[in-house]
């Protein structure tokens, strides 16, 4: 079984499916988790290499409301919900989750999540980004991993994105959260919008009426690709070379029967909708499992809109909106679609190559403050009242780990009794950022790219893939 996760190796080699199996037959114990990412991908299809799905919290949700409550905390941290047990020993999880109570085995809580951006841009950018910075910024300055990982695995003749965003991580209020950065347009997601669950929901610009529309406009396509040489030869910028890619992306979504497919919810039963919540969010992670099943790399799906409460998003200060009721009214939806999805990636052989995190920029402040509201709506009270909130708190965090052929079933990393500071096992954006790359097959202590002046940037500065998360460590 593999063991600890180490350095990964500086030397680049492609294997062979005939050498992968070799090694196999050898003992995949001495491989760590990164090794054996990189075999896998190396000799994979598209269909069956490894993908990732992020569910992003925008906002930060409470990790006390969620994977980390503390029952026997005083009154002023605990909150009025309960701690239930699970399948997992040692973990016990809010009331409100009872689906994940019971689906336990199947991911892994990490509750140790650290890092000094107390903002929301700042947080989200280096979750994102790996960006050390504890102030704010307008945009990223470095290039977020989704990004990073449509550059590593991208290529021409794809059927099918690398990088689909439904409901795409963007922005909070007018900060740019997430981004491509010096790697350029061409690596912005393919951008799913809307709400799947509506009625008159379609996705635009993705398959074609009839066969014969695909075959002329691939014939004006190839017309025009002979003009386009000498534009190529001459730009300096990138423009161009993000705008073929683009091209390219769209020519293909448009005349491919499988992007069609694998966009189209109608597709899935009723009894499957249902299953996922009929709603926005369940709808998107029903959309996730399809995509990634047809060969895409990476999906994200923000949680947010009018789900989460009046002000649309997990950003639960007392000024915004009653914590309390706001988590009371979004955990059903946010229980049944995350467990829908663990539920199928398992159920249909996916677990081994799709891995699941779902996270937002950080935790909650643990002591409840009590604020005036600034305005009525969903889970909160009319303006003046005066109501609970939790505030922004980078010094701990939670967030929850499932598939990618990683070990489930266990809790990594604890807080302190009030949930305020990480005791044991500390993990930074770094580590976060290394073990999704390691997945993906990316060589995360290798790989740098040059930034707008040509100097060449590491994607993870000083992290290392989470070794609890080998399978079998």
């Amino acid at each position: 079984m593999p063991g600890p996760i180490e350095t990964p190796s500086r030397a680049v080699h492609h294997p062979t499916r005939r050498e992968c199996l070799r090694a196999g037959l050898a003992g995949f114990g001495a491989l760590s988790l990164p090794a054996l990412m990189r075999l896998r991908a190396a000799t994979s299809s598209d269909r069956e290499r490894t993908a990732v799905i992020i569910v992003w919290l925008r906002g930060g949700a409470s990790h006390l409301e969620t994977y980390d409550p503390k029952p026997d905390a005083p009154a002023e941290y605990r909150g009025p919900y309960s701690a239930i047990a699970t399948r997992t020993t040692g973990l016990r999880v809010s009331e409100l989750l009872p689906r994940h109570a019971s689906l336990s085995n199947r991911f892994t809580i990490l509750r140790s999540l650290a890092h000094t951006g107390g903002g929301h841009p700042a947080g989200s950018l280096q979750m994102l980004c790996g960006d050390p910075d504890a102030q704010d910024k307008l945009r990223p300055v470095y290039p977020d991993l989704m990004s990073v990982a449509a550059q590593q695995r991208g290529g021409n003749g794809r059927k099918m994105p690398v990088y689909v965003g439904v409901n795409p991580i963007r922005n909070y209020d007018n900060f740019t959260i997430a981004g491509p950065a010096y790697l350029g347009p061409a690596y912005e997601p393919f951008a799913v919008l809307g709400d799947p669950s509506a009625p008159n929901f379609r996705v635009p610009n993705v398959g074609l009426q009839n066969a014969a529309e695909g075959r002329r406009l691939r014939q004006r396509n190839s017309l025009k690709l002979q003009f386009d040489g000498m534009r190529r030869d001459i730009d300096q910028s990138g423009a161009v070379k993000a705008m073929d890619h683009f091209e390219e992306q769209a020519l293909s979504l448009l005349t491919s029967a499988e992007a069609s497919r694998a966009f189209d919810l109608g597709l899935e039963s009723d009894r499957v909708r249902e299953r996922y919540g009929r709603n926005q969010w369940g709808q998107q992670l029903l959309m996730a499992r399809r995509l990634v099943e047809a060969g895409v790399d990476v999906v994200t799906s923000t949680f947010d809109g009018p789900l989460c409460g009046r002000v649309a998003n997990w950003d639960d200060h007392a000024v915004n909106q009653h914590i309390f009721d706001a988590m009371k009214f979004r955990a059903p939806v946010f229980d049944r679609a995350v467990t829908a999805l663990i539920e199928d990636l398992y159920a249909r052989g996916l677990d081994r190559r799709v891995l699941l995190v779902v996270t937002g920029e950080f935790g909650r402040t643990p002591h409840i403050s009590r604020v005036a509201s600034s305005g009525g709506g969903v889970a909160s009270g009319s303006e003046g009242t005066v109501q609970p909130g939790r505030d922004h708190w980078p010094r701990a965090g939670s967030m929850l780990w499932s598939g990618g052929g990683m070990r489930t079933g266990q809790v990594i990393g604890a807080t302190d009794r009030r949930g305020e500071d990480v005791v044991e096992r500390r993990i930074g954006p770094q580590d976060f950022l290394a073990t999704i790359y390691a997945h993906l097959g990316i060589d995360y202590a290798k790989v740098t790219l040059p930034d707008f002046s040509g100097r060449p940037v590491p994607i993870v500065r000083d992290g290392a893939a989470i070794s609890e998360l080998a399978s079998g460590s």
